[in-house]
C-alpha cells in the first residue's frame, strides 16, 4: 500500500475509469470530481464506485475546486475533465474554452493555494498540433491547432507549463494522441464504427454513415495510456511528454480491420456522407513517444487489430451477442 492519495477530475470518462482502477491496485485512496447532473452516468466506474470517494465539483467554479483540496488533500492531481469533442467544440466554442482551457487555470489556482506541493497532471492533447504537415510529431514540434477544442487544450497546455517554470509546481502534460477503448463515447468515430459494425453483423442496421474516411491517426488504447499518465508524476522531476503508439492508421483502415474481424465487406455498408465532416479537419496526426520509452520505460504494448478485437467484442456485449473465441482465419 503506498498511503497515497490522488484525485481524478472527469473520473466517469474514459481514461478516468482506467486511471482510478490503475491507482486502486497501486493502493491510492482515490478522489473522483464528478459534476451535479440530473443523471449522471457512472457505467465506467460502477465495479469500483465502492472504492472510491465521489465528490462534486466543477472546472468553472474554482471556489469548489478549492474546497475538494483542503477537504481532501491528494498528493496527485490528474486534470482528464473536459469537453473533449471536436466536432462539439465547433458547435460550443465558448464553453469548450471555459472548461478546457481556463478550467486547467482555475485548478493550478486551487492548488497554489492549498498545497503547491501537489503534484499535476495535464491531459494535453495531440490536436494542439493540427496541420503541422507529416508526422511523427514530438515534443519539440511546433503546434498550430485548426479547431476550439485543440486551441483550448493548447491553453491549457501552455498553462501548465507557464505554472511549472514561473512558481516551481511540479506540474506535468502528457501530449496524449488518440487512445480508444469499450469506454470511448458515441460520438468518437472508433466507437461509432464499432458499434455501428457490430450493429449491421446482426441485422438491426444496414448502413453505416461516415465522414472523412482518409484522415489519419495514431490510435492507442486507454489502460496503456493513463499507466503513462501515472509514470509522469513518479519522475524526479515534472516535464512534458508525447504519448503515442508511433503508428498511424486513416479511418478506412480502422474500417476494414472492424468489419474484417466480422466477417464483413466493409464497402458493402459504409458509405462516405459529407455531413459529418468538420469544417476544418486535421489530414495526419502521428506521435513520436521515444522520449516517454527512454525517460518512462513506457510504450503502448496493445495492436491496433487487438484494440478493434477488445472494441468489437465489449460492444457484442452490451447488445446481449456471444462472441465466441476465433481460431486464426476464423470469422465471427
Amino acid at each position: 500500500m503506498t498511503g497515497k492519495r490522488a484525485l481524478i477530475t472527469g473520473i466517469t470518462g474514459q481514461d478516468g475509469s482506467y486511471l482510478a482502477e490503475l491507482l486502486l491496485n497501486q493502493g491510492y485512496q482515490v478522489i473522483g470530481m464528478v459534476r451535479r447532473s440530473s443523471s449522471p452516468n457512472f457505467e465506467n466506474i460502477e465495479t469500483i464506485r465502492d472504492d472510491l470517494v465521489l465528490v462534486f465539483g466543477d472546472l468553472m467554479d474554482r471556489a469548489s475546486l478549492v474546497s475538494i483540496l483542503k477537504n481532501h488533500y491528494p498528493s496527485e492531481v490528474y486534470n482528464l475533465a473536459a469537453q473533449s469533442s471536436v466536432q462539439i467544440s465547433w458547435e460550443q466554442p465558448v464553453i469548450t474554452g471555459e472548461i478546457t482551457a481556463l478550467g486547467v487555470t482555475r485548478l493550478l489556482d486551487a492548488v497554489m493555494e492549498v498545497d503547491p506541493d501537489i503534484r499535476f497532471y495535464q491531459a494535453s492533447s495531440s490536436e494542439m498540433f493540427g496541420n503541422v504537415g507529416d508526422g511523427p510529431q514530438d515534443e519539440n514540434t511546433k503546434f498550430r491547432p485548426n479547431n476550439p477544442y485543440g486551441v483550448a487544450k493548447l491553453y491549457g497546455h501552455w498553462i501548465t507549463v507557464n505554472y511549472r517554470e514561473n512558481f516551481g509546481l511540479y506540474a506535468c502534460s502528457g501530449i496524449c494522441f488518440n487512445h480508444e477503448s469499450p469506454r470511448r463515447g458515441h460520438e468518437f468515430v472508433t466507437r461509432k464504427i464499432v458499434r455501428g459494425a457490430v450493429r449491421i453483423k446482426i441485422g438491426l442496421d444496414r448502413e453505416l454513415r461516415l465522414g472523412n474516411l482518409s484522415a489519419q491517426r495514431d490510435w492507442g488504447y486507454a489502460p496503456d495510456f493513463v499507466k503513462a499518465m501515472w509514470l509522469m508524476l513518479q519522475q524526479n522531476e515534472p516535464d512534458d511528454y508525447v504519448l503515442a503508439t508511433g503508428k498511424i492508421y486513416s479511418v478506412q483502415n480502422f474500417v476494414e480491420l472492424t468489419f474484417d474481424y466480422l466477417g464483413l465487406i466493409w464497402r458493402d455498408y459504409v458509405i462516405q456522407d459529407n455531413r459529418f465532416g468538420r469544417p476544418a479537419d486535421v489530414d495526419q496526426l502521428g506521435g513520436n513517444p521515444s522520449k516517454a520509452r527512454q525517460k518512462l520505460g513506457w510504450e503502448a504494448t496493445t495492436t491496433l487489430e487487438e484494440l478493434v478485437e477488445i472494441m468489437v467484442k465489449a460492444e457484442f456485449e452490451r447488445m446481449d451477442g456471444v462472441v465466441q473465441e476465433r481460431s486464426p482465419g476464423e470469422t465471427l
